[in-house]
């Protein structure tokens, strides 16, 4: 029951409602205030009795003065941007308006100079008050040749003071206003601020959540992992025993038999692999610097890969540059970051081809550079390469090209690659000779 009532309350406020809106804009405000003083100022003084001679018809003038205020608004409405130009023209306007009335209504007798006053000083509020200051003037000069052509003329004390009583008061005004406007552009500034603030506060909060999830989330995987690593080593043994039980026993189901526990085996490997690098990742270590050889460290790694690079029909191609002098570095993670590179050149020669593994001095530099004759990499692979989880393979985990940039990094040097779609790939590591120490 009291539902319509409360509407029925604030019903007759809509009307209200859409004015207030439509004088939020400072220039319609101005332009409705200007008109009420000055439509209301000639009716005021219409009512003082005028000789027979300077008669008018101030009714029709109210009337016609109030459309021509009208049109104003109208202009100001459909063409805020030439809001300073309307104003300026309405202006001049009224002010030969006034002109004309002290003319026609006995010049120096005429009341109808006070005019002036709420024109100048409501126009200052606009313009400024030095702008008032030169309305003021203006006013006095029309002033004079009003009373100059419409005897009788007035002295110059009368128009100085005119100009006085209208200039400064405007000058006031002006001033006060705007200062207004500029403390109202600083507190506008200051909201724009304190939102762009809270925007980020609110985006950080969001983010802050969502990375407490992931941490959950990534303890609990490690956890996970960290309690898979025994399961898989106890399957791994006892297929390995099994394996060996069964090529002791001769027959052909033995030889099947015999094929089934080597690829248990492979997909075991492939489990601990992935496990291994994804604790990697979780719990990854602080670096230990010591003086090395990276030519070494490469051509161990060559050597190390190898064997199985062969049973694949991948040609290895090693060189290394003699120039480069033993370098600051944790040879265990950089060996890591460096075999990563060369497992994914050995991944897209599946089909065999060569891998070129090289090293050479450049400027201050040693460049460490792993390429592959496979099928390349394409532009819509590539924009994702080092992020996160990102994985082209079935069985990757999409953290081996992050957990290599993170090592280079930790370096103090960077990772990048390169590739044309059917000519290959190649990863780039550049190192300086001397790191950087790090505050």
């Amino acid at each position: 029951m009291d539902a319509p009532g409360v509407f029925d309350a604030l019903g007759p406020r809509r009307p209200w409602g859409a004015i207030v809106r439509l004088l939020a804009r400072d220039e319609r405000m101005f332009a409705v205030l200007l008109a009420g003083v000055m439509v209301g100022g000639l009716a005021t003084l219409g009512l003082v009795p005028l000789r027979a001679r300077h008669l008018v018809d101030v009714y029709s003038l109210v009337l016609w003065f109030a459309a021509y205020k009208a049109g104003v608004f109208a202009l100001v409405t459909v063409h805020p941007r030439a809001t300073r130009a309307i104003f300026s023209c309405a202006l001049a306007v009224d002010l030969f308006l006034v002109f004309c009335l002290l003319y026609l209504t006995g010049g120096g007798d005429s009341y109808y100079y006070l005019l002036f006053f709420p024109l100048v000083a409501v126009n200052a509020y606009y313009f400024g008050g030095w702008a008032g200051l030169l309305m003021a003037l203006i006013a006095g000069l029309l002033y004079w040749t009003a009373a100059w052509l419409a005897l009788p003329h007035v002295k110059w004390t009368a128009v100085v003071i005119l100009m006085a009583l209208v200039g400064l008061p405007a000058f006031a005004l002006g001033h006060v206003a705007e200062r207004e406007r500029r403390a109202r552009a600083e507190v506008e500034r200051l909201n724009a601020e304190l939102m762009g603030t809270l925007t980020r506060l609110q985006a950080a909060q969001e983010e802050l959540v969502v990375a407490e999830r992931m941490a959950t989330v990534g303890r609990l995987s490690l956890k996970v992992a960290h309690e898979v690593r025994n399961p898989i080593a106890a399957i791994e043994l006892n297929a390995e025993m099994l394996g060996d039980i069964v090529r002791e026993q001769p027959g052909l189901e033995m030889g099947e038999a015999a094929s089934l526990v080597a690829a248990i085996r492979d997909q075991v490997n492939t489990l601990d692999a992935l496990t291994e690098e994804y604790l990697a990742f979780a719990r990854f270590p602080r670096p230990h610097f010591e003086e090395d050889s990276v030519n070494e460290m490469v051509v161990g790694l060559a050597e190390f890969i190898r064997p199985l690079a062969t049973r694949q029909a991948i040609t290895v191609d090693v060189k290394t540059d003699a120039a480069i002098p033993p370098m600051t570095i944790d040879r265990t993670l950089l060996r890591q970051a460096v075999l990563n590179l060369i497992k994914n050149g050995l991944e897209a020669l599946a089909q065999g081809g060569t891998l070129t593994v090289t090293t050479r001095l450049v400027d201050d530099a040693a460049v460490i550079a792993v390429g592959d004759t496979g099928p390349g990499i394409t532009p819509e692979v590539g924009r994702r390469l080092f992020e996160q989880f990102f994985t082209t393979k079935p069985q990757g985990t999409g953290l081996g090209l992050y957990i290599s940039r993170q090592i280079v990094e930790e370096h103090g040097g960077a990772l990048h690659w390169s590739s044309e779609p059917g000519s290959g790939a190649a990863f780039t590591v550049r190192l300086p000779v001397k790191r950087p120490e790090r505050v």
